[in-house]
């Protein structure tokens, strides 16, 4: 670790230095996107589409300004998606002075490791659960009653559910700083397990609809991903008690 602590101003440049750059490369992002909106959002929202009818249904806009605003989000959205290496970055880059020389070797295994997780996490609501998810609720449909939802409310349903899952499958990476940061070691957190799966499965109750289909697709995943997260808490704590041990044994040079 730094053997020099910043002081707290210097701490915030360089956080407020890191978001403007998370925030520009966004923008440039967005605005490349926003030329392909019209194919984002077709195959963003294809689930539902498809969901609606043989050969995909039509959504509806019941505001003068809803096409503009929703394809805005879209666009807003793929550039997320799109730069999210950079984000990762970024993040590394903060958090990397309070970390070992051995842990801050890491920075590429951290950028692709969470870019694939979150990618990962994403395409598994998208193909595996929206479909099921969408079907389930035109399954509501009768004589009396046909959908027709609007583009709004369609895009940000989805948009929730695909930024959930996205997220939720960063637990690893989570658990890793946690790790690094000395906060849980490998056997609190096994202990903790009927504690995590229990709570694992409130948020998934919380993050998806009320359906249990996409309740039980997000949170076993997410369980799954808390038990890898205690393998990555326990080969990490055990090398930072390794550094902790080694650099106790040297001992402060001498004056």
């Amino acid at each position: 670790m730094d053997d020099l602590r910043l002081p707290l101003t210097e701490h915030l440049a360089e956080l407020r230095r890191r978001i403007v750059v998370i925030l520009g490369v966004w923008a440039v992002g967005a605005a490349a996107c926003w030329r392909f909106r019209d194919a984002i959002f077709g195959a963003l929202l294809r689930p539902a589409l498809d969901a609606l009818g043989p050969g995909g249904g039509q959504l509806q806009a019941i505001a003068p300004t809803e096409i503009f605003f929703t394809y805005l989000k879209c666009s807003l959205l793929a550039g997320f998606v799109v730069t999210i290496p950079i984000f990762f970055w970024q993040v590394w880059g903060f958090v990397a002075p309070g970390l070992y020389d051995r842990e801050k070797r890491l920075a590429l295994p951290f950028v692709l490791a969470s870019t694939l997780l979150f990618v990962g996490g994403a395409s598994f609501g998208y193909i595996v659960v929206f479909p099921v998810m969408f079907a389930f609720f035109t399954g509501f449909e009768s004589e009396f009653v046909r959908s027709a939802w609007t583009m709004r409310e369609v895009f940000g349903f989805t948009t929730r559910l695909f930024l959930a899952f996205g997220i939720s499958f960063e637990l690893p990476v989570v658990v890793f700083f946690l790790a690094s940061a000395g906060i849980v070691t490998a056997g609190q957190l096994l202990r903790g397990t009927p504690y995590a799966v229990l709570g694992i499965f409130i948020l998934a109750a919380t993050l998806t609809p009320p359906d249990w289909v996409s309740q039980i697709f997000l949170g076993v995943p997410m369980v799954a991903l808390y038990l890898l997260g205690v393998g990555v808490a326990w080969v990490f704590g055990d090398r930072r008690r390794a550094s902790e041990t080694a650099e106790q044994a040297v001992g402060p040079p001498a004056g």
